[in-house]
């Protein structure tokens, strides 16, 4: 498949073919041909607002506000040392975007779009301009020599400063146990990799403060935590974990209820056999919490991250024979653990969706487990983000990704594992007594991609349809959106033509609607032959456009976004 804008139907039987046809695009560098520099450099903040251009039509049932975040700058001229330069992308500076979809009654048939973004991190940035390197654990940016160990030691067993906190991850509308600000339940919370959220303005984005989440709960004292908060799409409720590390690193996975913000601890895990590893997302179902750990452990029971500062640099090499461990955690009747597997090594960043059948076995019932993600052969994936990777500075893409061959394991594969819970509903006693789940199905890329979505009526339900952002080899970053049919292995795959570099989409539900992909998908797409971005809107049933709003300038390529409906 070619660079030609257009959606293309695709078969299960198609599939090998276009994995094919995506190596030999990379082997060929095909990349090279495709300008996504825009996204990631000379980024500007724009307070706004500022009306977009609309071409076509947006729904007026697709009225709301789509808030985004990711990375945005990434150098603060003029500090002491010189020129700082991030060199991981996660690590950019925080920047969260607002696009308004406004609908006025009359003869429009569109809605109108209205745009602002702001920096959430410039007190960061300014403590970094004054000393001329950055405080606190960072994702992927290699540690300043100059900064010793004991001073790394001080930072990380203290509560971090707000200048050293850097949340660029994961956008989502009020939850109870955040009361900061005037808003209170309706701030627009970002979340990371760390322990800690941050709170904004959900009407001009401006920073409010930062909330640890051992004010929710004083159990709750590790570091780390999960960037993907899971939320119950009926109370409220949401769940997240907690790693604090110690010679034997404890997770514990906790409930925020929706209604009062109490928070209960489900599960305390500290098992030898468990490691500190880097987890992005968990899984929830009806019944239980699903926490995997995948095969990206920390050295030295999560020490090593005190050496190398960084949490990638802190991982250990990928081991083959290293197993991804699951966990499952009762959520309704305080059971705790009530069991555990295994998967093969592996990666991943983002769950899909998770629900449970019921089944019988030996003349029982018993439920099982379904638990869809994006996953990854190995850890490579993280090194593609690298600036210099994303960017090929002095052919680093090139040597990465062609002389190494690490874009075989740097592509996504959407990947669905079956596990049915004992009768007792009892732990397993060991991880040597641990099962093996069973994968019920993997759709390769560019079949499948990462950032994956779903319709959120169908979240903790049996869904059918995931949309995500591919790639057919033909740029460093993404170059498709894809619609997946789990059930036939089928794809639609939408292509801008050469240069546009689509983000991650938002599903937006039709009223009233029956079926699972009635509604759009939303994303903000950078055409790199202008420098110029927009938000597309397309049919979720078909990938055809239906409109876009023109900006004329690049906005930032952010990670995650979320989609609040006006309220009628």
């Amino acid at each position: 498949m070619d660079a030609t804008a257009g959606v293309f139907k695709r078969t299960r039987q198609d599939a090998a073919g276009d994995y094919s046809t995506l190596e030999e695009n990379m082997i060929a560098e095909l990349y090279r041909e495709w300008p996504n520099d825009a996204g990631f450099e000379g980024l500007t903040e724009h307070q706004g607002p500022i009306n977009l251009t609309v071409k076509g039509v947006i729904p007026p049932w697709a009225a709301g506000t789509l808030f985004r975040t990711g990375p945005g700058v990434s150098s603060v001229p003029d500090t002491p040392r010189g020129e700082h330069l991030v060199s991981h992308w996660f690590d950019g500076f925080a920047h969260s975007h607002k696009f308004d979809l406004v609908f006025d009654s009359g003869d429009a048939k569109s809605c109108s779009v209205v745009y602002s973004s702001c920096r959430q991190s410039q007190e960061f940035i300014d403590h970094v301009k004054a000393k001329g390197w950055r405080t606190g654990i960072c994702f992927g940016q290699r540690a300043d020599p100059c900064v010793g160990i004991f001073s790394k030691m001080s930072i990380v067993f203290r509560p971090l400063a707000s200048t050293s906190n850097n949340n660029n991850v994961m956008p989502m509308v009020g939850a109870a146990g955040f009361p900061a600000g005037d808003k209170k339940d309706k701030n627009l919370l970002v979340l990371t990799d760390s322990a800690t959220v941050q709170t904004l303005n959900p009407d001009t984005l401006q920073p409010i403060g930062f909330v640890r989440q051992a004010a929710l709960h004083s159990s709750l004292k590790g570091q780390l935590s999960c960037a993907h908060a899971q939320r119950d799409p009926e109370t409220g409720d949401w769940f997240n974990f907690n790693l604090e590390f110690a010679r034997i690193p404890t997770y514990r996975v906790f409930k925020v209820d929706g209604r009062t913000g109490k928070t209960e601890i489900l599960a305390t895990i500290a098992d030898k056999e468990v490691d500190p590893a880097y987890i992005h997302s968990l899984f929830l179902t009806e019944n239980y919490v699903v926490l995997c750990i995948p095969s990206a452990k920390y050295a030295w029971a999560g020490m090593s991250i005190l050496w190398r500062f960084s949490l990638l640099e802190a991982i250990k090499p990928f081991d083959t024979k290293a197993p991804c461990r699951w966990i499952v955690i009762d959520r309704r009747h305080g059971k705790g653990v009530v069991d555990r597997f295994n998967t093969p090594a592996g990666f991943f960043f983002h769950s899909t969706n998770s629900f449970e059948e019921t089944v019988e076995v030996d003349g029982q019932k018993r439920v099982r487990l379904n638990l869809e993600h994006a996953a990854f052969k190995n850890l490579d994936v993280m090194q593609i983000f690298y600036y210099d990777n994303l960017l090929n500075r002095n052919g680093a893409a090139s040597k990465l990704l062609t002389e190494t061959e690490t874009y075989q394991n740097s592509v996504p594969h959407l990947m669905r594992y079956t596990h049915t819970l004992p009768a007792s509903g009892s732990p397993a006693s060991s991880w040597g007594a641990a099962k093996e789940a069973t994968l019920a199905f993997k759709v390769t890329t560019p079949h499948a991609g990462d950032l994956p979505v779903i319709n959120p009526a169908y979240a903790t339900k049996k869904h059918r349809y995931v949309w995500g952002v591919s790639t057919r080899g033909l740029s460093l970053f993404f170059d498709s959106i894809v619609k997946t049919d789990t059930e036939t292995g089928d794809a639609l795959i939408w292509s801008g033509g050469k240069g546009h570099t689509p983000s991650e989409m938002v599903f937006v539900a039709r009223p009233g609607a029956t079926d699972e992909d009635d509604g759009v998908v939303l994303s903000i797409v950078l055409d790199g032959n202008k420098g110029h971005s927009y938000v597309l809107c397309l049919d979720a049933k078909t990938l055809e456009e239906l409109g876009r709003a023109e900006a004329n300038f690049a906005i930032a390529f952010g990670l995650h976004g979320v989609h609040v409906p006006s309220k009628v």
